[in-house]
């Protein structure tokens, strides 16, 4: 149940010791992100001296370019433009009506179009962007690792799980981050539903419901379509990609593939059951729920407490615990029962280009492990049909 708007009590307002003021709210945001990025990432992975493109220990700006313009979050270029890390060295896009289209749109404005090759040539290159239509997304996302530069690849990783793998394993072997484009990992009510299980404050978890739906106009339906997957493919993916951080891979998926406009290929009503031995999660994708965006939710159910996210984009949280919670150090106090709670403005992939960073100049691990990213993948197929 999405809360009533009278009932949330804004973290900026409420100023009572049994509530999360502003104050101990970012408090838990600053401590957050690197306690879980030590408990997620891959332990082969060095913590310093990430020398490979002879950055470590300098702060010199990261150069970075983009391949493909044609997904459909390719603007998330304009996070890393604003970015005081990063050095935009130029795109690359071979369809010209896509190009055509993108070179006078805000994120690409002024920036140098070149072929692949040419990017990957580029002196000194250390990231690229892999922002292609999903069909193109593995073999250009090769191409750049069989470079030996670091990749963010959006999603979902392609069709094949064995070629994903393969990159995967290429990456793992070059010591290169692969960093997925889940829009959700960043954001500050993930962010803090994960700080309170690593804390143990939820208990263990035994039921979780995610929802991540809206209506497709009619072509865009056509160009999703054309996968196999449906909506879950295309947008359940990031819901899913919490599921398997929050419980792990799952023992068995069982999907139930709808389709209820016949006039296009897509399959655009679908759920999808999770199995484990000690809990279970729901995730349901549809391409027709209107104003599905304020629907869009994510539910952790644990033996000492629950949290409910709704909606995702613009989070607002209810959360209830058996027994007051509270950490003097980092400043946060929760009460015993339900508290609602709003967050700061968020703006997608903003953190995800400051991570990138952090990892490239061997700051801090990853946020998600190798072995993660491949049971997400995994998960994503099975709970698509595929």
């Amino acid at each position: 149940m999405n809360p009533q708007p009278h009932r949330r009590r804004s973290v900026e307002r409420h100023q009572s010791a049994k509530d999360v003021t502003r104050r101990n709210w970012l408090s838990v945001t600053a401590s957050t992100l690197g306690g879980i990025a030590a408990t997620t990432a891959s332990s082969s992975w060095p913590r310093r001296a990430m020398g490979w493109h002879g950055i470590s220990g300098r702060s010199g700006k990261i150069k970075v370019g983009q391949i493909g313009v044609g997904h459909a979050h390719a603007s998330k270029l304009s996070a890393f433009r604003r970015s005081d890390d990063y050095e935009l060295v130029g795109i690359v896009e071979d369809d010209a009506e896509l190009r055509a289209k993108a070179s006078n749109s805000e994120p690409y404005l002024g920036l140098p179009w070149m072929s692949r090759e040419q990017l990957l040539n580029t002196k000194e290159l250390q990231l690229v962007l892999v922002e292609t239509k999903v069909r193109d997304l593995l073999d250009n996302a090769e191409a750049c690792v069989s470079a030996g530069v670091h990749v963010h690849l959006d999603k979902p990783a392609g069709e094949s799980l064995a070629h994903y793998e393969r990159i995967l394993k290429d990456a793992e072997r070059q010591k290169l981050l692969v960093q997925m484009g889940y829009m959700y990992r960043y954001n500050p009510g993930f962010v803090l539903l994960r700080d309170l299980l690593k804390r143990g404050w939820l208990g263990e978890p035994f039921e979780v419901h995610a929802v991540m739906s809206k209506v497709v106009d009619p072509t865009s339906r056509r160009d999703l379509g054309r996968y196999r997957g449906g909506i879950m493919f295309e947008i359940g993916c990031h819901v899913i990609d919490q599921v398997v951080m929050i419980l792990g891979a799952p023992e068995k998926i069982t999907p139930y593939s709808r389709q209820l406009i016949a006039s296009d290929d897509l399959v655009d009503n679908m759920f999808s059951v999770f199995e484990y031995p000690r809990a279970t999660a729901s995730v349901r994708s549809t391409a027709l729920e209107v104003d599905g965006f304020a629907r869009r939710h994510l539910v952790v159910c644990g033996t000492e407490g629950t949290f409910h996210l709704q909606p995702l984009d613009d989070p607002v949280a209810r959360l209830a615990l058996r027994q007051p919670r509270r950490d003097a150090d980092a400043k946060v106090d929760f009460r015993q029962g339900y508290q609602e709670l709003q967050f700061p403005k968020y703006v997608r992939y903003v953190d995800d280009a400051r991570d990138i960073a952090r990892v490239i100049r061997g700051e801090s691990p990853p946020l998600a492990s190798y072995a993660h990213d491949r049971n997400v993948q995994a998960a994503v197929l099975q709970a698509s049909g595929l």
